[in-house]
């Protein structure tokens, strides 16, 4: 029997789970938050239900299904902050969310499921209080039912702003517009790319009608090649400056306005979370996702990796890649038939990717939006002026000597919120392609904070999940 453990519950890892233990695996799922579900299924905890819970998800039903099927052996509030390569196998280093003692599993397969960050474009003002992202925004709706505002800008670039608008409308909050980076032309360019393929996702054409249909209701505007440049207040957010842009999301001059707001939600797109795969050592496609072939095996013998670590398309690509990665994590094959509607889900999904990045992936002119004393790395409260001052001051041309000389990126998030930000501009204000030390921001050893004494009191040969069998 496979023993296979699972990083990650949200849609890719608990589809994941599903399969294995079909399969017939012996699987442990482990998740950083005290609920399964994910991002995509945030709700209220089981001690408070709600019975609105399915108005306020897609497929609800589903995610009762999936949770029906996993294994008993569910962690929550266990933090992964290591994967160590030792001869033959993968040590998995967990602690308890908060520190705790740190346990070792030592899986025959492991699967990782850990989804990716939201990404936010720094605008002058974006440190203000009142200022969220959209992800944040949407969580506080679904799992606390709070609206962060009044009166809320909806800012960044891709279909997500679009649930998240609706997610705010039904906690509570009027959305004063939502501005999408993306203007008219590339929008029907990109999704208007090869129309048949669509026909594999025609659920999601009802879903966007569905939204369509809620912006009218609610008299909410949708602005594409707009974007909040600029947000002004005191001790909160009181207004935003909005900008046309152009083609590559360069302000376009005289167009600049200011609208009242006390709320800004800001979004544009997503990263992959690629600590623990780099950490396991597996290979990075030149976009930066984990490479995969088409039963989700990473280059890594015995780790596979699904959902938005291999490509941001929404839950439909992590429920379908996930099943896949689980089932082969099991001893399955992909050619299998059991998962042949898995992967004319994933292809349709994979297809769905490719039309968002073409619409909305982020362009070069962001890089015009910030002032010298806009914030880059909030944790250390860098500006681009003092990044720009130790660039001439050093004449760097690697991501360490930065980091150093700044602390970009070294603040308690290390790098997650500013990380890509923090690359594409120092490697546009050098005009490379690369670092000449090859660094990267995704690269942590130790992936979250644990304390001294936890890492002290680590076994080196501990196992719990044989000590327990």
């Amino acid at each position: 029997m496979a023993d296979v453990l699972v990083i990650g519950a949200g849609p890719s890892g608990l589809a994941a789970a599903a399969a294995a233990v079909r399969r017939g695996a012996q699987v442990t799922v482990l998740d950083a938050a005290g609920e399964v579900g994910g991002q995509f299924w945030r709700h209220l905890p089981a001690s408070r239900p709600s019975g609105r819970e399915r108005v306020l998800h897609h497929d609800w039903a589903g995610f009762g299904q999936l949770v029906a099927a996993l294994p008993p052996d569910v962690r929550l509030n266990a933090q992964v902050w290591a994967i160590e390569r030792e001869p033959g196998h993968l040590a998995v280093q967990v602690a308890p969310a908060g520190g705790g003692t740190t346990v070792t599993l030592r899986p025959d397969r492991l699967v990782l499921a850990t989804g990716a960050h939201e990404r936010v474009l720094p605008v002058p003002g974006w440190t203000l209080p009142g200022v969220y992202t959209a992800g944040a925004a949407q969580a506080f709706a679904k799992a606390e039912r709070i609206a962060l505002g009044r009166q809320v800008v909806v800012s960044g670039a891709g279909p997500f702003l679009l649930p998240v608008a609706r997610s705010l409308t039904q906690a509570g909050a009027a959305v004063a517009g939502i501005y999408e980076a993306s203007g008219p032309a590339r929008l029907v360019r990109g999704w208007g790319s090869r129309p048949w393929q669509v026909l594999g996702s025609a659920h999601k054409l009802a879903e966007l009608g569905g939204y369509a249909t809620h912006l009218l209701a609610d008299r909410i505007g949708y602005h594409p090649g707009h974007q909040v440049v600029e947000i002004h207040g005191g001790a909160r957010v009181e207004a935003v400056t909005v900008a046309r842009l152009d083609a590559d999301w360069r302000p376009v001059a005289g167009t600049r306005q200011q609208l009242a707001c006390d709320a800004v939600c800001l979004a544009h797109g997503f990263t992959p979370r690629l600590e623990l795969p780099i950490a396991a050592g597996c290979k990075l496609t030149p976009d930066r996702f984990v490479a995969v072939d088409d039963g989700q095996r990473t280059s890594v013998a015995g780790v596979l990796a699904a959902g938005e670590l291999t490509a941001i398309g929404g839950a439909d690509l992590a429920l379908a890649s996930g099943e896949i990665a689980g089932w082969v994590a099991a001893g399955g094959a992909p050619e299998d038939a059991e998962l042949r509607r898995a992967q004319r889900r994933r292809t349709a999904a994979l297809q769905m990717a490719a039309r968002i990045e073409a619409a909305h992936g982020i362009r070069p002119g962001w890089l015009d939006w910030p002032a010298p004393d806009t914030v880059l790395c909030r944790c250390e409260q860098v500006s681009f002026g003092a990044v720009d001052a130790a660039l001439e001051a050093t004449c760097a041309d690697g991501l360490r000597s930065v980091k150093l000389t700044t602390r970009v990126g070294m603040g308690l998030c290390q790098g997650r919120v500013c990380g890509r930000n923090a690359e594409q501009y120092l490697l546009a204000r050098r005009g490379r392609d690369s670092f000449a030390d090859q660094a990267g921001t995704d690269r942590r050893p130790i992936t979250v904070p644990i304390n001294l004494g936890d890492l002290a009191r680590l076994a080196p040969a501990a196992d719990d999940r044989k000590a327990d069998s």
